[in-house]
């Protein structure tokens, strides 16, 4: 590796870092917050999915920019700077309108930087994409340090000063949105082709189905875990080194995928990882008060979250080559975290309120299990290593 590839690789990984460190602030921790300052639980479940709504209907704009001005970066960082600027909104107010407002505008800004360095990533890599796993994983240990550090210390201080973090993990994405480096898009016989055409090819509508399934299935997750590990007498900073757990999972597995890729598909990956989804779900629903069963759902974070992602991302990488790849990681991200996490975290609320927590991840089992069902009958004969 030169010097300057070597220099560029960590600052690719310094912006998964803090992008990620902002995840482990807000998925664990906002709800809380927000719990603090006395929104109900439908409210919640509406504000935690105002970054699911955003990454739906923004990251496919933002790639057509990207791709219509030829510069990814520029998007990148204008991108950052705008987010990390309507966050201070967070300061000013404790009413739900005004949250949602503020909620809005930075999840529009904020969700336009991960598909444009994802593909700017595996283009990056070239030839040695089996290497993502590796560079993502620092977003991994971004999104532990991040969710341990604040778990212990809001068993200390008022939850309140999760406002402080934010703000200076936002420093940090905009720091390093200026240093990732530029990359050349090749050319791809593709490149003639609209994006409709590769879209509704039927392999591709069943990887963004599926994938859309599996997000749904983790909206509950996000939005009330926190909360109902608190609910069951868990302590904060217990809290945090559950989530902790599974991230540490999901970065050794992230390492393992080029162990992985010698020994099974894509798909077949894809398929093992919602199979294990719908364990994971059953067991978080219906076995919390069991620690050693809930470890092992963490556990399972492994594959639910970090096989299911790596495995995923390269087949869209794989679909969408040449001028394609910024809307294809764009399309991607709208379709399956954002429209998904959107449609799991709305329908968590009312889940959690009228029928409690058991039903709600059994709904994400069920999620998992159609995800599954869907991989299985369009996609278990694709043969991509």
């Amino acid at each position: 590796m030169s010097p300057d590839h070597n220099r560029y690789y960590w600052h690719i990984a310094g912006f998964y870092f803090f992008y990620f460190a902002f995840v482990g602030m807000f998925s664990p921790y906002w709800s809380l917050y927000l719990k603090s300052i006395h929104f109900d639980a439908v409210e919640i479940g509406i504000l935690m999915s105002v970054q699911p709504v955003m990454r739906m209907l923004a990251p496919a704009l933002w790639g057509w920019l990207a791709d219509r001005i030829g510069n990814r970066l520029l998007v990148v960082q204008l991108a950052a700077f705008s987010s990390a600027l309507c966050y201070l909104g967070v300061f000013f107010t404790t009413a739900f309108y005004p949250m949602l407002l503020v909620l809005a505008l930075m999840g529009f800004f904020w969700s336009a930087s991960m598909p444009l360095v994802e593909a700017t990533t595996l283009t990056f890599l070239g030839k040695n994409t089996a290497r993502y796993g590796r560079l993502r994983s620092w977003g991994s240990v971004g999104f532990i340090l991040s969710v341990l550090g604040l778990g212990y210390a809001f068993d200390y201080i008022a939850i309140g000063w999760i406002l402080w973090a934010g703000l200076a993990i936002n420093f940090g994405i905009l720091f390093f949105s200026r240093r990732i480096p530029p990359t050349e898009v090749l050319a791809h016989h593709t490149d003639s082709h609209s994006i409709t055409r590769i879209v509704l090819q039927p392999q591709v509508l069943a990887l963004f189905g599926a994938c859309f399934l599996m997000a749904v299935a983790h909206g509950p997750y996000y939005t009330f875990f926190s909360i109902y590990l608190v609910e069951h007498g868990y302590a904060k900073s217990a809290v945090g080194m559950l989530w902790a757990l599974g991230v540490i999972c999901e970065i050794a597995v992230f390492f393992a995928m080029p162990w992985l890729l010698r020994r099974a598909t894509l798909p077949q990956i894809l398929m093992v990882s919602m199979a294990l989804g719908v364990l994971r779900f059953l067991l978080i629903g219906w076995q919390v008060d069991t620690l050693w069963l809930l470890l092992l759902a963490q556990v399972l974070h492994a594959a639910t979250f970090g096989s299911f992602h790596a495995a995923a991302v390269a087949l869209v990488h794989h679909f969408f080559r040449g001028r394609h790849q910024s809307r294809g990681q764009a399309l991607f991200g709208s379709v399956t975290y954002g429209a998904g996490g959107m449609l799991g975290g709305l329908a968590s609320g009312p889940l959690w309120l009228h029928w409690g927590a058991s039903v709600m991840y059994s709904v994400s089992a069920a999620a998992a299990l159609l995800a599954l069902g869907l991989m299985w009958w369009k996609l278990r004969r694709v043969e991509v290593a």
